[in-house]
C-alpha cells in the first residue's frame, strides 16, 4: 500500500510541471537596451554577473535598468584604547526596471552583518571581501525572486 501511494505521488509531481521555487537561481533573460550603474563598482559587477544581465540595443526584453548601490562599514564599538573593536557592514541596492510597454518595477533591498575586528589587517580585508560577496549573494537571490514574480 505504501509503495503504491509513493508511486502515485511521484508520478503526479513529475507530470504536472512541479518545480521548487528555489530550484532556479537565475532569472529570466535579462537583456536590456540601456543599463545605468551607480555606486560601488565591485558590487555592481557582482550583481550583474550573478543575475546574468546583458546589454543589447537590438534584441532586448526590457528597456532600461538602473542599479544604485551603497556600501557602508560602520564602527559599532571601540576598546579602552579607542581602537575599533567591532564593525557593521551594510549594503543597500536599489533596482529600477522599465519594461518595453513603459511599466516600471522598483525594488530596494538591504543586508547588514556585524563582525569583530581582527589583529591582522590582511585577514580583515579578506574577511570583509567574503562578507561583501555573501551579502550580495543574498540580495541577488531575493531580487531574482522578486523579478520572477
Amino acid at each position: 500500500m505504501i509503495k503504491k501511494t509513493l508511486f502515485i505521488l511521484l508520478f503526479a509531481l513529475s507530470s504536472c510541471g512541479y518545480q521548487p521555487l528555489y530550484s532556479t537561481k537565475t532569472s529570466k533573460d535579462l537583456i536590456f537596451k540601456k543599463i545605468e550603474l551607480t555606486g560601488n563598482k565591485k558590487v555592481n559587477r557582482r550583481v550583474i554577473s550573478l543575475m546574468n544581465i546583458k546589454e543589447n540595443s537590438n534584441k532586448f526584453f526590457y528597456e532600461e535598468l538602473v542599479l544604485k548601490n551603497s556600501k557602508k562599514i560602520i564602527e559599532t564599538s571601540k576598546n579602552s584604547k579607542g581602537q575599533p573593536d567591532s564593525f557593521k557592514m551594510i549594503i543597500n541596492i536599489s533596482v529600477k526596471i522599465e519594461d518595453k510597454d513603459g511599466s516600471t518595477k522598483q525594488h530596494q533591498l538591504s543586508k547588514e552583518f556585524g563582525y569583530k575586528n581582527l589583529e591582522n589587517k590582511f585577514n580583515l580585508t579578506e574577511y570583509e571581501d567574503n562578507l561583501q560577496n555573501n551579502l550580495i549573494d543574498e540580495i541577488v537571490e531575493e531580487l531574482v525572486l522578486l523579478i520572477n514574480l
